[in-house]
């Protein structure tokens, strides 16, 4: 009967201090947001036009994204033309440069998305 009650008391204690809990973490997430998100606008400056520098910095780095992905297409398109009219066994300097340029290419795209 004492170990039911010790469980039971274990039990409820796990309960509140769970995340969903009346009293747990959401209520300290509605009182000013997550150490993390506190930590975000904390860090955060503003520039003298009144946005934020990270939303200006995430906004230059997603138009980059968009012009290397557009020069990847064309790349990929020109590497796909010169694979088509070269014979299978023969492959041209300019065509392993392109795969090197592709290669150069998407591993900056990947570094700026996973630095966001």
């Amino acid at each position: 009967m004492k170990c039911w009650f010790r469980l039971s008391a274990l039990a409820l204690s796990f309960f509140f201090a769970s995340p969903f809990a009346p009293g747990g973490a959401t209520a300290s997430a509605q009182e000013g947001g997550s150490p993390r998100v506190q930590e975000r606008q904390r860090d955060d400056v503003t520039l003298p036009n009144g946005k934020s520098q990270k939303d200006e910095m995430l906004k230059a780095e997603h138009e980059q994204n968009l012009k290397d992905a557009a020069q990847l297409v064309e790349l990929s398109q020109g590497l796909k033309d010169d694979l088509e009219k070269n014979d299978r066994f023969v492959l041209s300097l300019a065509t392993l440069k392109k795969t090197d340029e592709i290669e150069k290419l998407v591993k900056k795209i990947r570094s700026r998305l996973r630095h966001n």
